[in-house]
């Protein structure tokens, strides 16, 4: 997949290409009492509705460009949702401020053509500058866009033109998130990173108590599923190249060099390194969580076997995965007040609209 570019501007500027403060004059009207739709008088709310919304899920679009001989792919599945500043829809049946799920399923496709596809988050900041500033009733929009992991067919070492094969090695998201008046709220995610080492890897002095059966392990079988998703302070930034270096971090910490490894004390430790050296090598990163579930491999009791093993090689080692029970290990990691206030104050303008 390609990268795409970043935007430029004035130091200590930033020029996001989405709307981070849309003006409307339409604001919310209090709906402490309402009025009955048979013209009756006005009654007590009774009950708070407290969470509402629609949108529409699980729309699929594939973007192909064609630069000559060259191809090039996005495949998303992209989730819309809508806040409104009226309920009459939902207490009173009325829908003359609804924006149909299928309109915004259609809407998916239009920008698409219109403007492209450059990242997952790209595209969700898109749609939600479209959805605010096109419908003023509109408080809220979320996107949530799953990206589909397409690579290029490789030949004898040349990649493909255009041919592509599905061969995921971890699994792209994202969610973002904008109410009327503030700053988009961008969140990267990467999910299903299944990753395994036989050696460099402890658990040991933890608590002995009369629970504990568990004995202490100097060398083990490390394996988990990393779930990342992090938090960005702005919105002109390379996203393409920022999952690719959290990525990238995880897979450090984790497996360390070639040669001889990283030793792991435990998932506690291996999780923390690798959040702070996505915090050190990305400073658009403002805050990081990942969840890092043991993936068991058991040694096996084979002692009952002895005389059918006899003459089997010594450094073959056989093991049991067990996927339930298993730990869960998980950590938040963001940036303190003292260095946030250090930072240089960033600036988000508004455009103007489609």
């Amino acid at each position: 997949m390609e990268d795409s570019g970043s935007g430029s501007g004035a130091p200590g500027d930033v020029y996001p290409s989405y709307s981070s403060a849309v003006e409307t004059a339409f604001l919310p009207e209090p709906a402490s009492r309402m009025e009955r739709p048979d013209g009756g008088r006005d009654v007590e709310e009774t009950y708070d509705l407290a969470e509402y919304g629609y949108g529409k899920n699980y729309v699929k679009v594939l973007k192909v460009r064609r630069d000559g001989d060259r191809h090039h792919i996005r495949e998303y599945e992209v989730n819309t949702h809508l806040q409104l500043d009226s309920r009459e829809d939902f207490l009173q049946g009325v829908n003359k401020h609804i924006i149909a799920t299928d309109t915004q399923k259609n809407t998916v496709y239009v920008l698409a053509k219109k403007f492209g596809i450059q990242s997952p988050e790209a595209f969700s900041l898109l749609l939600c500058s479209h959805f605010l500033y096109t419908y003023p009733q509109v408080t809220e929009a979320s996107v949530h866009i799953e990206e589909y992991p397409w690579t290029r067919v490789n030949s004898e070492g040349q990649e493909h033109n255009h041919a592509f094969v599905m061969c995921p090695v971890a699994y792209r998201s994202c969610t973002v998130s904008q109410r009327r008046n503030e700053a988009p709220r961008i969140r990267g995610e990467l999910h299903g990173l299944r990753v395994l080492k036989t050696t460099q890897s402890a658990f040991r002095d933890f608590v002995q108590d009369e629970f504990r059966t568990l004995p202490d392990a100097n060398d083990r079988i490390f394996s988990t599923i990393v779930t990342a998703n992090w938090l960005y302070n702005t919105g002109t930034v390379d996203f393409d190249k920022v999952w690719h270096t959290v990525k990238e971090c995880i897979l450090e910490k984790f497996a360390g060099e070639p040669k001889k490894g990283i030793f792991s004390p435990s998932v506690q430790n291996t999780l923390y390194l690798a959040a702070k050296m996505v915090l050190d090598r990305v400073e658009e990163i403002e805050r990081v969580e990942m969840q890092m579930p043991n993936k068991h491999y058991n040694s096996l009791d084979l002692s009952k076997f002895t005389a059918t093993i006899k003459g089997g090689s010594e450094n073959e080692e056989v093991y049991q995965p067990v996927d339930k029970p298993a730990g869960i290990i998980h950590a938040q990691l963001e940036r303190s007040n003292k260095e946030l206030a250090s930072r240089p104050r960033q600036v988000f303008r508004r455009r103007a609209k489609l």
